[in-house]
């Protein structure tokens, strides 16, 4: 069983940054795929990003692809998404999420979520 907890999300203005950070409570953290995902208000849940094991293999939806970067620290079971060049359509709860293949896209595919945490970006 893993437990996720995200923390970093927040009120930015436009072309702003955010930092979100996932933390697990997994001692065989280093083996599971992670990614993050965001639902906004009467949206499908959708994907965002994801990296694998060692985190040398990295794949991002167009719609953040060159602004959000997806990070992890073994070390610290931590998992981290930096958004930069925020737009107002970046506006969801942001979720991450373990246990998918590498590359995966797909939220079924994933065993464990976190809580989520809200990221309102103001125009």
């Amino acid at each position: 069983q893993v437990q996720l907890v995200e923390a970093g999300g927040g009120l930015v203005q436009a072309g702003g940054s955010l930092r979100l950070s996932c933390s697990a409570s997994a001692r065989t953290f280093s083996r599971y795929t992670l990614g993050w995902f965001r639902q906004a208000p009467g949206k499908e849940r959708e994907f965002v990003a994801t990296i694998s094991w060692f985190g040398d293999n990295t794949y991002y939806s167009d719609s953040v692809k060159g602004r959000f970067a997806i990070s992890r620290d073994n070390a610290k079971n931590t998992v981290y998404l930096q958004m930069n060049s925020l737009k107002p359509e970046d506006t969801a709860v942001y979720y991450c999420a373990a246990g998918g293949k590498v590359r995966s896209v797909v939220a079924d595919q994933y065993n464990y979520w976190g809580q989520g945490t809200q990221v309102t970006v103001s125009s």
